[in-house]
């Protein structure tokens, strides 16, 4: 079964992150991954996120499966946080928990697919994750076009240049955006 498998390409992010690991400055910051980090280079776990694991492990909560769109409570205290307390507008907005980012890439591109135009296109950011690609195109939305993200002369976003593709996009085009990087619960 594996021979039959293609490999990878390597992974653009992964590999400056090798980079940074072999780079001997005593003052080097790692900003590539998307995880917190120690003074010597181990994951940082925040307190409050051992705090609340000590309390959860506490409860003894059952371990019944959620429903499919994921714990309610969770789900309508994240839509809250992130697009406020309006409730004309949150009864627009769907909800749902996943498992992790690449899990929800994966549910999000296949009702994306099912839902929309077969040549509707999606914009992906340069740089992105490997992965995003391919998540993409195996969900069937093949019609996919980068658009600026990073711009390395100013070590900053590429507003004028991600503006420019995305202004041109047709309606109900999918932008793939990145909101964050950082992985702060572990």
């Amino acid at each position: 079964m594996w021979k039959n498998l293609a490999e990878t390409p390597p992974d653009v992010i992964f590999g400056m992150n090798q980079q940074f690991v072999k780079d001997t400055s005593p003052s080097k910051v790692s900003l590539i991954i998307g995880a917190y980090r120690d003074e010597e280079g181990k994951p940082y776990v925040f307190n409050i996120v051992r705090k609340v694991e000590e309390e959860l492990f506490k409860e003894q909560l059952h371990k019944e499966y959620l429903p499919i769109s994921g714990h309610e409570d969770f789900t309508a205290g994240a839509k809250r946080l992130v697009f406020g307390d309006d409730p004309k507008l949150l009864e627009r907005i769907a909800t749902s928990q996943s498992l992790s980012g690449t899990g929800a890439l994966r549910a999000g591109a296949e009702l994306l697919h099912i839902s929309l135009p077969k040549e509707t296109k999606i914009y992906i950011s340069k740089p992105t994750w490997a992965n995003h690609m391919a998540i993409f195109k195996q969900a069937g939305l093949v019609n996919q076009e980068f658009y600026p993200y990073y711009d390395a002369a100013t070590n900053s976003l590429d507003f004028k240049g991600m503006m420019e593709v995305l202004n041109k996009a047709e309606p109900n085009s999918i932008v793939l955006l990145h909101g964050c990087a950082h992985n702060p619960t572990g």
